[in-house]
C-alpha cells in the first residue's frame, strides 16, 4: 500500500513543506498550488508551491519578528478566500499562532483585515495589519490609520523562516465553525480532519479543486485549502464569480484542469 502524502506531517505547515522535499514523487513544487481568480477585477494569480512557500516564509517572519506574535496568541483573520488569506493561514501555523477566521478582533491578540473589515478590526488592542487585496498584491493608495500595510511591509522580510521554538502539533491552531457550531483544533487535529475530508471528497496527488466557498467555516477551509494540501493536490479559488455563465465556468474548469468543483 502506498503511504499517504506527507504521512509524518502533524501541522498544516509541515504539509506545505512536504511539497518542497527534494525528489518528492507526490507533488511537484514547480506546479501550481494556489490559483486565484477575482472576477470583479479580472485578476488571476497563480502560485507554485515554491512561490507560495516564499510568501509564507516572508509573512511568518513579519508575524514573528515585527508583530512579536508567537504560540498562545490568537489572530483574527477578517479576510475572504484569497491567495493572500491562504498565505496568512499557513504563516500563523508556521509560527504557532492560532488562526481565527472571522474571529472577534476585540478578543484577539492581533488582527489581519481586508478592506471590508477595517472598521471592525479597530476593536483589536494589539497589532493590526491591513491587506488591500489589490491585483498584483498592491498597496493601499493611503495606509489606513492604525494599521500596517501588509504589501508595504512584507517585501523586505526574509525568504526563509525558522520559528524561535518548534511548533507543538498538540497546541491550538484553528478556531472556526462547522454547521454553525464552534470547532477548536490543534495542528495535528487540523491535519487529520483535512485528510478525512480529502478521503471523503476522493482527492489525491494531482487533484485540482475549484472552490467558491468562503474561509469563514470549516467547509470552506477544507475545500479551498486544507483537504487539497493534505494530499499533495492544488486549489483554484474563485471570488466574485456569481455572474459567470455556464459556458464561462466550463471554459475555466477545462483551462485549469479542475477535477472537482465545490461551491
Amino acid at each position: 500500500m502506498t503511504a499517504p502524502f506527507a504521512a509524518d506531517a502533524r501541522t498544516p505547515a509541515e504539509l506545505l513543506h512536504a511539497y518542497l522535499r527534494a525528489g518528492a514523487s507526490d507533488a511537484d513544487p514547480s506546479r501550481p498550488l494556489v490559483t486565484f481568480y477575482d472576477d470583479a477585477t479580472g485578476e488571476r494569480v497563480e502560485l507554485s508551491a515554491k512561490t507560495f512557500d516564499n510568501w509564507v516564509a516572508k509573512t511568518s517572519n513579519l508575524l514573528q519578528d515585527e508583530l512579536n506574535a508567537g504560540p498562545g496568541d490568537r489572530a483574527a483573520l477578517l479576510l475572504p478566500a484569497h491567495w493572500q488569506s491562504a498565505v496568512w493561514l499557513l504563516a500563523c501555523w508556521s509560527v504557532g499562532v492560532t488562526a481565527v477566521p472571522g474571529g472577534d478582533p476585540a478578543a484577539a491578540d492581533l488582527v489581519i483585515s481586508g478592506p471590508d473589515g477595517l472598521e471592525a478590526a479597530q476593536a483589536c488592542t494589539g497589532e493590526r495589519v491591513a491587506l488591500a487585496l489589490r491585483p498584483l498584491g498592491g498597496r493601499f493608495p493611503q495606509r489606513p490609520d492604525g494599521f500596517l500595510d501588509y504589501a508595504a511591509e512584507v517585501p523586505g522580510q526574509g525568504d526563509r523562516f525558522a520559528p524561535y521554538s518548534p511548533v507543538d502539533p498538540d497546541s491550538p491552531a484553528l478556531e472556526t465553525t462547522v454547521d454553525g457550531l464552534p470547532l477548536k483544533l490543534t495542528g495535528d487535529q487540523t491535519v487529520q480532519l483535512a485528510r478525512e475530508g480529502a478521503l471523503r471528497l476522493g482527492l489525491g496527488p494531482g487533484s485540482r479543486v475549484l472552490s467558491t466557498h468562503s474561509y469563514q467555516d470549516w467547509a470552506g477551509l477544507e475545500a479551498g485549502l486544507l483537504a487539497p494540501l493534505s494530499v499533495g493536490a492544488s486549489v483554484v479559488l474563485c471570488r466574485n464569480s456569481g455572474d459567470l455563465t455556464a459556458a464561462q465556468w466550463d471554459k475555466r474548469i477545462e483551462s485549469e484542469r479542475v477535477t472537482l468543483r465545490l461551491g
